[in-house]
């Protein structure tokens, strides 16, 4: 019996980069979970509307333009603050304006409707 021996052929390369073949992935199965803690706990009002500010420029804010100012958690977002704001002390206000400090923490500068009187929520959250 007489072995046929055939020529190989080579496959003709069309790209000069080689790309090596996909191969089978699975997945991972951990003996362990890799972090300690799981994902931050979710934000309520109480941590939004942190502090009011009483100095004599947020006095005159109160007795001038119906507004009261706050320190609020630095990535709240102006709807979050506005939500916060009245779920807490049950008055609607009309817009809500943000500034950083120099020193790093937000100030929410909160302007309530006509129909709130900002004194009378000042004196209720014990401001003045």
């Amino acid at each position: 019996m007489v072995k046929q021996v055939r020529a190989r052929k080579h496959k003709v390369r069309t790209s000069v980069h080689f790309h090596r073949p996909s191969t089978l992935e699975l997945p991972r199965k951990p003996k362990f979970p890799r972090k300690a803690a799981s994902g931050a706990r979710p934000v309520d009002d109480f941590d939004i509307i942190r502090v009011p500010v009483t100095t004599e420029s947020a006095m005159q804010q109160i007795e001038n333009h119906n507004t009261l100012v706050f320190i609020v958690r630095l990535a709240a977002t102006k709807p979050q603050i506005k939500r916060a704001f009245e779920k807490l002390y049950h008055v609607r206000c009309r817009k809500v304006n943000t500034l950083i400090t120099p020193n790093g923490e937000k100030k929410a500068y909160i302007r309530l409707l006509p129909e709130h009187e900002a004194l009378d929520v000042a004196n209720q959250i014990g401001m003045v």
